[in-house]
């Protein structure tokens, strides 16, 4: 067994008119993220961590933002690509531990869903992800709510020895 740690951070700032969506969830809220896909800061942090552990590069170098298909794509396309590659590659997600850092809205009524929606994507069981929600206390860009972070770590592991 081969056992490979990944972390992921990402950001994005926050605007009016467009729809906020973390973790494969649209909130009910009046700014978004801005980006040239969905701006789903929580899951291009789990990209990034995923394809960290496995060798294979970051987000931007599978879905660059000068390629005009990935324009407002629904991130939960970048994770389910990211899952198959890992699986190509003899890759198992063993588990995600996810930390959303936003002043508001408050985020712990949407985190099952977000747990559900990324084990769905992944193709795991729901016990082997963590969402959780944080506050800057005010500090910085997002204690300033002028945008919104993700941080993940994973933890994935092969069979046979196979290195990516």
């Amino acid at each position: 067994m081969n056992v490979r740690i990944g972390n992921g951070f990402d950001v994005h700032r926050l605007v009016a008119g467009r729809p906020l969506i973390l973790g494969g969830v649209e909130i009910d809220w009046g700014l978004g993220l801005e980006g040239h896909s969905d701006a789903d800061v929580l899951l291009h942090a789990l990209c990034d961590a995923l394809l960290g552990a496995a060798g294979m590069g970051d987000i931007g170098k599978h879905f660059p933002p000068s390629d005009e298909d990935y324009r407002d794509m629904d991130s939960r396309e970048f994770i389910r690509t990211v899952a198959k590659m890992l699986l190509d590659a003899n890759f198992s997600v063993g588990n995600v531990d996810c930390t959303i850092i936003a002043e508001r809205p408050r985020l712990a009524p949407y985190t099952p869903e977000m747990v559900t929606t990324i084990a769905a994507d992944l193709g795991i069981a729901e016990n082997c992800i963590n969402v959780k929600a944080t506050t800057s206390e005010g500090l910085g860009y997002c204690g300033r709510e002028e945008g919104i972070a993700a941080s993940v770590s994973v933890l994935i592991e092969t069979k046979g020895g196979l290195n990516v």
